[in-house]
C-alpha cells in the first residue's frame, strides 16, 4: 500500500468510527448476521397470519417442510373451552394459515386435533379453531377418543418408556407443533414441548412421575417437522386456562424452529423467567433433544 492508499484508508476508518460513536450501542456493536438457513426465525409487531407467512419464508417456505401427496397433521393448543382473547389456545387464525399453506405445498390431507381438558367439542367450537381449520380445507380429528391411541415403546426415555399416542401423529408423513405460550400452574411454563401432553392419553401418569422428565420423555416419541410458537397473545397468570383479560398480554411475536428446546428457552424468556426455572428445558437439552443457549444458534429476527 502506498501512501496515498494508506491516508485514503485511514479517513474512511475514522468517517466509520464517527458515524458508529453517534449510534446506538446496541445497533453499533450487532454481530454480523449469520448465513444460511436460521435455526430460528423470531417475527414480530404484526398480525398471526403476516408474521407467519414472513417467518416461513425465511425458512423456505412451506415447500420445504411439505412434499405433494403428504398427509400432514397439525397440533395446536386446544385444550380450553375459551375464547381466542383469552389466550389459552392457538391463535385460530394462525392454525388456518398454516392448513392453507400446507394445502398450498400439495398436502393430500391436513389434521387437526388436540386431547382436551375441558369437553372436546365446546373446545373446538369456542377456541374458533375448528370453523378456522374446516374453512381453510383441513380436518379435524376427535383427539378424546381412547380408540385413536396405540401403544408405543421409547427405550430412549427416563421415566415414561411406553405411552399411548394419538395415532395420527404416528401416522403422518409431516408433524408441524403449534403451541401458544402462557404461564402453567404446574410446569411453570406452556410451550413447545408441553404441548405434547395433548397427544398422550394418560396425561395423570406424567403428573405423578416426575412431569418435568415425562415433558421431555414425551417428545422422543415423534419429534415434529416444524415447531410454530405463537406469542402473539400471551398468557402470563392463572395458566394454564386463565381467569380473565387481566392475565394476558399481547407481545406479537411469533417463533419457527425446527429446534424444540431453543424455542422454548426463548419462550421462558418472553415470559421473563429464568431457565431454571422450567427444568425439562435442562433436562431436554442433557438428553440432547436440542439446544438451550441460543446464542449458539443462527437466530433470524424479523419485523413486519
Amino acid at each position: 500500500m502506498d501512501r496515498r492508499e494508506f491516508l485514503k484508508a485511514s479517513a474512511m476508518t475514522a468517517a466509520f468510527a464517527a458515524v458508529a460513536s453517534k449510534l446506538p450501542a446496541q445497533v453499533a456493536s450487532q454481530p454480523v448476521e449469520k448465513k444460511g438457513v436460521p435455526d430460528v426465525v423470531a417475527v414480530r409487531n404484526g398480525e398471526p397470519v403476516e408474521m407467519f407467512r414472513k417467518g416461513i419464508e425465511a425458512l423456505g417456505g412451506m415447500s420445504a417442510f411439505v412434499k405433494p401427496g403428504q398427509t400432514v397433521v397439525v397440533k395446536p393448543n386446544i385444550g380450553w373451552d375459551r375464547t381466542p382473547d383469552l389466550a389459552a389456545n392457538t391463535n385460530p387464525e394462525l392454525v388456518a394459515e398454516i392448513v392453507r399453506q400446507c394445502l398450498a405445498a400439495g398436502a393430500a390431507k391436513v389434521e387437526v386435533f388436540d386431547r382436551t381438558c375441558h369437553e372436546w367439542r365446546g373446545c373446538y367450537k369456542t377456541s374458533g379453531i375448528k370453523e378456522a381449520v374446516e374453512n381453510a380445507g383441513g380436518v379435524m380429528l376427535p383427539g378424546n377418543d381412547d380408540s385413536y391411541y396405540v401403544e408405543r415403546e421409547c427405550p430412549q426415555a427416563v421415566k415414561m418408556k411406553t405411552a399411548k399416542i394419538h395415532k395420527a401423529i404416528i401416522d403422518a408423513d409431516v408433524f408441524i407443533n403449534v403451541p401458544i405460550l402462557k404461564n402453567h400452574g404446574g410446569a411453570k411454563m406452556t410451550a413447545i414441548m408441553k404441548n405434547f401432553m395433548g397427544l398422550v392419553q394418560d396425561r395423570q401418569y406424567m403428573h405423578k412421575n416426575n412431569l418435568p422428565q415425562c415433558i421431555a420423555d414425551s417428545v422422543l416419541y415423534r419429534k415434529p417437522d416444524l415447531n410454530i410458537l405463537d406469542a402473539y397473545r400471551m398468557m402470563v397468570s392463572n395458566g394454564p386456562q386463565g381467569v380473565g383479560l387481566n392475565d394476558v398480554q399481547t407481545p406479537k411475536y411469533l417463533l419457527l424452529s425446527k429446534d424444540m428446546v431453543a424455542l422454548d428457552a426463548m419462550g421462558a424468556k418472553l415470559l421473563k423467567y429464568e431457565l431454571d426455572q422450567v427444568p425439562y428445558i435442562a433436562i431436554a437439552d442433557k438428553m440432547g433433544i436440542g439446544v438451550s443457549n441460543t446464542d449458539k444458534l443462527n437466530v433470524l429476527r424479523l419485523e413486519v
